[in-house]
């Protein structure tokens, strides 16, 4: 052995011995590289194995051990620490033939024998597990594949294969078994609770695990092929497991050992193909069109703008773009078309949004928008697809409307005798008047042909459609009183038949939908809305159509609520710019008189009693493709509005809202999360969060009321939310564990120092009711920070309130910790003086809690404070009131200071009084 080694061994040794096992390794790694005879490597190599085993890096024990035995076969201290590390990998059978053998070498080692006993009966365990869920296994699949057999226990055996399949043993098991054909089988038999049965399980075993997700693309498409919703979203659930898997999205851990697959690339870029060509494939029903554009929405375009790599999105648009055009090019009404549901058209809109919005620079747009100029020709389908990017990436559709000869071709297709032509071209000149510029154009030259329209045709549908164009372009000017496109009265007319076209049964829901379209762009007219909101059929008409199973109509309603209770963005105007642009003859936004909040109030009242908020909950839990960023927004919006009267947030909590807040308060716009979590901080302000948010979704509230602590909010968010944490953090234990979690704590504390009066209130009060945790005692037991001696001080303040927090926070503070008694005495001289303003304080309440901390001051063991104490005039107030006759209002206090005195006689500071005999 040469010197280096050997110093290099003596120091991984001292190392080791220290407890410093990095250090060890490092040397015995050293010694490694400059030994050369096998038989020292050996031992070296079998010293590092004792480091790994301590550090629980088992793979590396094993393998340095496995080194050592290689040299020295009967090498007892390797074959041990393999035998512990092959355990702990899961690999019993190898750790046995390792102890076996080491227990043949010395057979009278009692670790040896336990070791052998042990996991001898560990196997035996593991083997009866493994042959009972194959037979399990087995089992099922015999009785589901048995036509003969009864439909309750085949419907028994296809629920504990899905809940086997979730299980990493039991997923393990069915891929075995060759469960995977079996599975397809029973996708082939077309039988739908066989498919949903098999598709489920599929789902469990790929979940999280990228070597089992290798199903073939025809397996894949012929379940979307099978008309039925369920299953198309079940297979929507399959393909999404497979894709996190392969991603790495699934962030979960599965089982010891998680599978290693080198390159996903190849799958991933085959699931694309295979949705794609679902997406234009007429054997595809609607509903798993839909499922295959959702899945497109929710992977390809990147999730975050920071990311930089969006070449997924620019594979898409080169192999599948047309193929979504062709999607929004489709006329139901015409023969031949691809199957579709109602909500088919404007889920391509928005994923050609979001492929368009995910783009990076003007080369991609540019491209973008050439394969949409090459896919539009001049038929009544390039209308209809125009249509649909004007839905999605609006400046796209906006730009192909300005080609020459499109809107000559809307205009001529108005006038043509086929209803379908005037159908499509009504709907596309609607969408194409979204921009003020564009509507003007419009007016000057369609709204003759639209009324011409409207007049003479006797198609409902055609009529209904005329009737939204002319509702569009006579709101173009928003809610500005002076912009007004139409002649008075022309607006309330035209509300006025939709609203009769939307309580007409006898009317189908994609047309009667067309009515609420009208709705939501002529309630920008404030005597629109306040004749709609008193119009009750025609509310709960409009509720009823956004819980059907048509979800394009959700942004439409939305439009409308927001309209109705003024939850709109509104820029404040500075009296000296108005009088500015009226001097240099500008234009000056107007507001309508019934836009005043007496008005708004009446109409939210209205809204609230024809159960909006039962609405507004089905709308949240519509599917993400549909439910956009902007629509949760405008949802939130309306929320807010709701909420604004503490009396009506009971008739939100009891019909659902306060549950529906919770995923628009976590996911959407900035602006609309914070609206969302601002209506949740009113609500939980005030409800019981038992009723408000039951079960474990009280915990999903927490966050979002952190995020209005931030001080970017202003301050009524602030305030709100502190009052929300308030009462969550009153109701339990584990609550207050989560507040503090969610990093609440120092943001709490600051505004405890700030200069508005009820924010520094409620933050108190908020510290007052987490005070009980150790995490919070801690902090005010730090050293170096002023946290006590601001509470102190704050039970000094003038505001009965304040003090009652803050006096309570102290109270429970120093019954606590017994350090804080005399901490307290220490951050500030004035403690004495504010404690006896607290105990001669003319409010019970602060008085009682004054009390209890000189309770505890007394109780503190320290006795020269107890002293210090009972010297001062807070001996002669002790007595003063626990003197007094008893009295209900101030009994707390009474007793509290009764409790002083009984305890000062206790530590010997007073005498009991004696009657002289």
């Amino acid at each position: 052995m040469t010197r280096s080694v050997k110093l290099f061994c003596k120091l991984g040794n001292k190392h080791f011995q220290a407890g410093e096992t990095d250090k060890a390794i490092e040397c015995y790694t050293k010694a490694i590289k400059a030994c050369k005879d096998k038989n020292v490597l050996a031992v070296i190599y079998r010293n590092r194995s004792a480091c790994y085993l301590k550090q629980e890096s088992y793979a590396n024990a094993a393998s340095d051990a496995s080194k050592a035995i290689d040299v020295d076969a009967a090498d007892i201290k390797a074959l041990y620490r393999r035998c512990q590390a092959l355990e702990k990998l899961g690999k019993l059978d190898m750790a046995f033939k390792d102890v076996q053998r080491c227990a043949t070498i010395e057979p009278k080692n009692k670790t040896f024998l336990e070791t052998l006993r042990r996991l001898g009966a560990d196997i035996q365990a593991k083997l009866k597990t493994t042959f009972s869920t194959d037979s399990r296994v087995q089992n099922m699949f015999d009785i589901l594949l048995d036509d003969e057999m009864e439909t309750e226990k085949r419907e028994r055996a296809a629920n504990n294969l899905i809940v086997l399949s979730r299980e990493d043993a039991g997923a393990e098991r069915i891929f075995q078994n060759n469960g995977v054909p079996l599975l397809l089988n029973m996708i082939e038999s077309g039988k739908r609770e066989m498919i949903l049965a098999a598709v489920r399980t599929l789902s469990g075993m790929c979940t999280g695990h990228k070597a089992r997700v290798s199903i073939k693309n025809g397996s894949r498409q012929s379940i979307m092929a099978v008309d039925n919703e369920e299953i198309a979203l079940a297979t929507c659930n399959l393909f999404q497991c497979i894709n996190d898997s392969l991603t790495g999205g699934d962030k979960r851990e599965y089982g010891k050992e998680e599978a290693l697959v080198l390159d996903a690339s190849k799958d991933l870029k085959t699931i694309l193909l295979s949705l794609l060509e679902m997406v234009a494939n007429k054997k595809v029903p609607g509903h798993g069109r839909d499922q295959a554009l959702n899945l497109l929405s929710r992977n390809v375009p990147r999730t975050t703008k920071k990311a930089k790599d969006n070449s997924r999105t620019l594979f898409t648009i080169d192999h599948g773009l047309k193929k979504i055009l062709k999607v929004c090019g489709q006329v139901p009404e015409l023969p031949d078309q691809l199957p579709m549901t109602e909500n088919t058209q404007l889920i391509a809109s928005v994923l050609l949004d979001k492929l368009y919005d995910d783009l990076i620079c003007d080369p991609e747009r540019n491209n973008f928008r050439d394969i949409c100029d090459e896919y539009i020709k001049y038929t009544i389908h390039a209308v209809n697809t125009i249509s649909g990017l004007l839905q999605g990436p609006f400046d796209v559709g906006n730009a192909l409307v300005g080609r020459q000869g499109i809107m000559e071709m809307m205009v001529a297709l108005c006038g043509s005798e086929r209803e379908v032509d005037q159908m499509v071209a009504v709907e596309a000149l609607i969408h194409s008047s979204s921009k003020m510029s564009r509507a003007s154009f419009i007016i000057t030259n369609g709204v003759s042909l639209l009324k011409d329209i409207y007049k003479k045709t006797k198609n409902e549908k055609i009529k209904i459609r005329a009737l939204v164009g002319l509702c569009k372009l006579g709101s173009a000017g928003g809610d500005d009183y002076a912009l007004r496109q139409f002649a008075e009265g022309s607006t309330e007319k035209l509300a006025k038949q939709c609203r009769k076209w939307l309580c007409n049964p006898q009317i189908d829901t994609k047309t009667r939908k067309w009515a609420i379209e009208g709705l939501a762009y002529l309630t920008n007219d404030a005597d629109v809305k306040d004749d709609f909101v008193e119009d009750e059929p025609a509310l709960k008409a409009m509720f009823e159509l956004a819980k059907s199973t048509d979800k394009t109509i959700i942004y439409a309603v939305a439009c409308t609520l927001v309209n109705c209770t003024n939850s709109y963005e509104k820029k404040e105007i500075m009296p000296e710019l108005v009088q500015l642009a009226k001097f240099s003859k500008q234009h000056v936004p107007e507001q309508h008189p019934k836009d005043k909040k007496d008005f708004i109030d009446k109409r939210v009242k209205r809204l609230l009693k024809a159960g909006i908020t039962s609405a507004l909950a089905v709308m949240v839990k519509a599917d993400s493709t549909i439910l956009t960023n902007q629509t949760k927004e405008m949802l939130a919006r309306v929320f807010l509005a709701l909420s604004q009267d503490p009396k009506d947030r009971g008739i939100i909590v009891a019909q659902g809202g306060g549950k529906a807040l919770i995923p628009l308060a976590l996911e959407g716009t900035d602006a609309g999360k914070t609206r969302a979590s601002h209506a949740l901080a009113k609500i939980a302000a005030i409800s019981n969060p038992e009723i408000a948010f039951p079960g474990e979704r009280v915990y999903e509230v927490v966050r979002p009321l952190v995020s209005l602590l931030q001080t970017d909010k202003d301050g009524m968010q602030n305030y709100e939310a502190l009052k929300g944490l308030t009462n969550l953090a009153g109701f339990s234990e584990k609550l207050r564990v989560k507040i503090l979690k969610e990093k609440a704590l120092p943001e709490i504390e600051n505004y405890m120092f700030e200069d508005h009066d009820q924010i520094r209130q409620a933050a108190t009060e908020c510290m007052c009711n987490l005070v009980t945790c150790k995490q919070v005692q801690d902090r005010y037991l730090e050293d170096g920070n002023d946290k006590l001696k601001l509470m102190i001080l704050l039970c000094g303040e003038d505001d009965d309130n304040l003090q009652i927090a803050a006096a309570g926070a102290l109270a429970m503070l120093t019954a606590a910790e017994k350090k804080l008694c005399n901490k307290l005495t220490l951050v500030t001289t004035q403690w004495l003086e504010i404690l006896q303003r607290l105990c001669l304080h003319t409010n019970p309440n602060v008085q009682h809690r004054g009390l209890v901390i000189v309770y505890n001051l007394l109780n503190s063991d320290d006795s020269e404070l107890a002293k210090k104490l009972i010297e001062s005039e807070l001996l002669e107030i002790l007595t003063v009131i626990g003197k007094a006759e008893d009295n209900p209002r101030r009994q707390g206090a009474i007793d509290a200071a009764r409790t002083c005195l009984v305890r000062a006689m206790d530590l010997g500071l007073i005498k009991p009084f004696t009657s002289p005999s």
